[in-house]
């Protein structure tokens, strides 16, 4: 059943009302798949509002579409009712989702993620010129290392109430470490997609037919993108780690898809972020006692990874 706002929001912002739906979902945001009675199909896309952070993802997925990036063009721009941030895309669904982790896969989904981050350069972020935007701020709480909050997580509503003893002490030093290691970096920031993960993309053979999920936009040193992506990308339907060959994998090809490669601080700097989201996945696993998939991801590869980190 469609919320009863959502029929009232169409023929405004759309100019027609639903006549048939085509998908619908429920987790971090509400998506709805429609047909519109005008013959039209669209998504609509319906998050909490974080102080304009929307707008910006919004604004960068227009840009990336109409430069031919595989992503849906926005179809509106973004409306805030009852503290939820709505907007209009255009439907498209389709492609397959790629599950594997060998590092041919990695290879595969490293590359229109470098591609992305080029194209994303062109954007002006925090400036006043025609088609800038703002920094995309906070960054997810998946990457959202940056805190200035006390202790290695940041504050996450969702995750307050549950008795933290309950995450294991490994998962907690390894966050203090990549944390102190993360914090002591300054390099320049760039626009990057965050959630990165096989969910999160469709294919045609080797060839991505869409890119998901751009509420998950960042604002954060291009290694870290790279990084954060590198152990991510296997997740497909439950948040995992890919093995440490292919995040190697993933990098070098991301490198070599930008045309330069990361020099000794990047290259700690990407292996920090690559565990960081693993991290974040495993305390959840942990305070909702759910099956420890990335619980035991991390408990096998913390310890490389952190060495390769400099952490």
């Amino acid at each position: 059943m469609l919320p009863e706002w959502l029929s009232g929001w169409c023929r405004e912002h759309l100019g027609a009302a639903p006549a048939t739906v085509l998908h619908s979902s429920v987790h971090m945001s509400e998506v709805f798949g429609l047909r519109l009675m005008d013959g039209r199909d669209v998504a609509i896309k319906a998050r909490p509002d974080q102080n304009g952070r929307e707008a910006t993802c919004v604004e960068v997925q227009r840009f990336l579409a109409a430069n031919g990036y595989p992503c849906a063009a926005p179809l509106t721009g973004v409306t805030v009712r009852d503290g939820w941030a709505v907007h209009a895309e255009q439907w498209r669904p389709g492609g397959t989702m790629l599950s594997d982790t060998d590092p041919g896969t990695a290879r595969l989904f490293a590359r229109p993620l470098a591609e992305m981050v080029a194209l994303a350069a062109d954007i002006e972020v925090g400036g006043t010129a025609p088609g800038a935007v703002e920094p995309p701020l906070p960054n997810p709480e998946w990457t959202r290392w940056d805190h200035g909050e006390p202790g290695p997580w940041p504050r996450i509503p969702y995750l307050e109430g549950h008795d933290h003893v309950e995450v294991p002490v490994f998962v907690t030093e390894a966050a203090r470490r990549i944390h102190e290691r993360l914090s002591a970096v300054y390099l320049p920031r760039v626009l990057g997609h965050a959630d990165w993960e096989a969910q999160n993309l469709r294919w045609h053979g080797d060839r991505p037919w869409a890119v998901h999920d751009w509420d998950s936009l960042a604002w954060l040193p291009e290694a870290a993108i790279a990084g954060a992506a590198s152990g991510a990308f296997a997740s497909a339907k439950s948040p995992t780690l890919a093995p440490v060959p292919s995040s190697q994998a993933f990098l070098d090809a991301y490198a070599e898809a930008r045309g330069r490669p990361f020099d000794d601080q990047e290259i700690e700097v990407a292996w920090a972020a690559s565990l960081w989201p693993a991290l974040h996945n495993a305390r959840s696993e942990a305070l909702h006692n759910s099956t420890p998939v990335a619980l035991t991801a991390v408990a096998q590869q913390a310890e490389e990874r952190l060495r390769l980190a400099g952490a």
